[in-house]
């Protein structure tokens, strides 16, 4: 089952929605969720219950569904509650392409290596990324799997790990590169306005068999750029949770992502940073799609 937030008729709604019919239906339906607009504090009250009765009324108000075509799909978290945590050099493929990059170590890490970016707000699917060119003048793409805590936990052991997973979207982490030099670390270069694009669906985790095994890639102007899977990940989901919540609380709507695969802009020889115009798909297997177009500015 999916979770999204999408614009009709001029209003913000919550849904939830069948793939395979594309059908929506909103959260109004229940009395509880009557007006609420905001993916974080819907996964703070969620319950499995919840999504037991969510699949049910999908056939009892079939008929009452909105198409997903009528509907402008919005990022799923706008805002989210606290910096989004990721993955920095966390598949193989990756860390061997950047190793002619300055200030940049080609070791295999011994243990996940942790970042932040702000995201105020994200942007969601066919929103465009500002490029301010008095800022930055290398703009990269990072397609990467996003999991969205569903629970509080601290100290989660590898084996409850999967326990805490609200569910699954897909993040572009928009990069600048020259930044990420100049500053020797990586927040301000990952951190500019627009650069963090999430969507366009949450998957609930009962939906993603375990281990987290889905194709991951992303595309320039329809060039395919990069080509993964998960499972090549070298910091697997379960050791992700347990290492990042040893001593740290892990909230509910807390978002995590994984890394991104080879094949980005910096990773080429010459380079292919982003250009004006250019148009940047996201997809991961069962997520969906997230595009995004760069429109620089003076």
């Amino acid at each position: 089952m999916y979770f999204l937030r999408y614009e009709h008729k001029n209003t913000i709604h919550l849904g939830f929605m069948d793939r395979r019919q594309e059908k929506i239906l909103p959260f109004d339906l229940f009395p509880e969720t009557i007006g609420l607009t905001d993916m974080n504090t819907l996964i703070e009250k969620f319950s499995d219950s919840l999504y037991l009765d969510m699949k049910s009324l999908l056939g009892k108000h079939s008929s009452s569904a909105l198409s997903l075509e009528d509907v402008r799909v919005l990022t799923p978290i706008p805002y989210t509650k606290r910096n989004i945590f990721c993955l920095g050099k966390n598949y193989m493929d990756h860390i061997q392409e950047m190793k002619h990059v300055t200030n940049v170590s080609g070791n295999i890490p011994k243990h996940p290596i942790y970042f932040s970016k702000s995201c105020f707000p994200a942007i969601g699917p066919d929103e465009t990324v500002i490029v301010d060119k008095n800022v930055t003048n290398f703009v990269d793409y990072e397609v990467e799997l996003a999991i969205i805590i569903g629970k509080t936990g601290i100290n989660i052991s590898m084996e409850k790990a999967y326990d805490f997973i609200f569910g699954y979207t897909i993040a572009n982490d928009f990069s600048a590169r020259d930044l990420q030099t100049k500053h020797t670390q990586w927040l301000k270069g990952k951190t500019l306005d627009t650069f963090s694009a999430l969507g366009p669906f949450v998957l609930h985790h009962s939906s993603v068999k375990k281990p987290v095994d889905l194709a991951i890639e992303s595309y320039v102007n329809g060039e395919l750029r990069q080509s993964a899977r998960t499972s090549q990940l070298i910091f697997d989901i379960p050791t992700i949770i347990s290492d990042l919540s040893k001593g740290l609380t892990l909230h509910p709507g807390d978002i995590i992502l994984t890394g991104t695969p080879a094949g980005v802009g910096m990773g080429f020889n010459p380079p292919k940073p982003l250009k004006n115009g250019d148009l940047v798909t996201c997809k991961i297997e069962s997520l969906g799609s997230l595009s995004n177009r760069i429109r620089e500015v003076l």
